[in-house]
């Protein structure tokens, strides 16, 4: 981390407190920077690139894109640059300038939320008639094998609730969750034609879940984890909706580099490695936790999934 005094010359740029300011915010790539700032690609690359050396911002390469955050350790690593950085950003938020970055900003997140809205939207009635990587019945099995009777189950991402038809037979209630109008609306068809009383769909982010604190038992997010903009955020609410001893269930894809998905599949992350998903369970606050292959698919691009468990203490 360079010295107190080069920090002061690294904010000393309006452009560079206005891009920290927007990255303490969200990750964002740097076509959405140059979309919120207006400003020139080869400007923000070049005030990005300084940042990056002072160790202020991190990068993160998907494909063919690269997304920028604000260096969150720095809080631990150097406290007091870090008070400096975020008193820059705090005394320039009345700014004219940010003021309109962040409306912009709120446009950026609005538009990407819409682009997943509108592909969940065109595929509802659709879902297990094409291809659709993970959502194998040997994978499901894994998961049903795992499932106990008369409980309440929260499908996080649960799209025409596939599996939450189900579990509905057995479980004393399910809710399903998505932020698909149209998803909801032909889940909702399907439970009342199944006369399935005990299921109950609801329009929600699992990022944001509209459940209540320790409202249910088992919480499942099944191929939806990959789909989240923060995963580590709706594997948190997975854990804050489940009562003590409750349990989360996560069935996703293993990272691969199928660079096509995101553009089928409306995918925002290329699947997760064993040790990033098992992470995102511990730091939610998960025990007994349990990260393994249930699945490979025999034809290319061979997609493999995932099964993690963990209980809530």
């Amino acid at each position: 981390m360079p010295a107190t005094w080069d920090i002061l010359k690294v904010i000393s740029d309006p452009t560079r407190v206005r891009l920290l300011a927007l990255l303490m915010r969200e990750e964002l790539a740097v076509a959405e920077l140059q979309d919120i700032l207006g400003m020139a690609q080869s400007r923000i690359s070049s005030q990005l690139a300084i940042l990056r050396q002072a160790g202020l911002v991190g990068d993160r390469r998907e494909g063919k894109k690269s997304f920028y955050s604000f260096n969150a350790h720095i809080a631990e690593a150097a406290p007091a640059q870090a008070a400096l950085v975020r008193s820059a950003c705090d005394a320039a938020a009345t700014d004219l300038a940010l003021a309109e970055d962040r409306e912009n900003l709120d446009r950026v997140l609005a538009r990407r939320r819409e682009q997943s809205e509108a592909y969940f939207n065109l595929i509802a009635g659709k879902l297990g008639k094409n291809h659709c990587p993970g959502r194998s019945w040997e994978a499901i099995g894994h998961l049903a094998l795992r499932l106990a009777p008369a409980i309440t189950i929260a499908d996080l991402g649960a799209g025409e609730g596939l599996i939450s038809q189900l579990l509905a037979r057995r479980a004393e209630r399910v809710w399903c969750i998505d932020n698909s109008p149209r998803m909801v609306e032909v889940g909702t068809e399907l439970a009342q034609r199944n006369n399935l009383a005990n299921l109950a769909y609801k329009l929600g982010d699992i990022e944001d879940v509209p459940l209540s604190d320790a409202s249910v038992d088992l919480a499942i997010l099944s191929q939806a984890l990959h789909h989240a903009q923060h995963p580590q955020k709706a594997v948190g609410e997975a854990h804050r909706i489940l009562r003590p001893g409750g349990r989360l269930l996560v069935l996703d894809l293993k990272a691969h580099a199928f660079e096509k998905a995101r553009e089928l599949y409306s995918d925002i992350w290329l699947g997760f490695q064993e040790n990033v998903l098992h992470g995102f369970l511990k730091k939610a606050g998960f025990q007994q936790v349990e990260v393994s292959v249930v699945a490979r698919e025999p034809m290319e691009p061979f997609f493999e999934t995932l099964l993690a468990c963990g209980t809530k203490a």
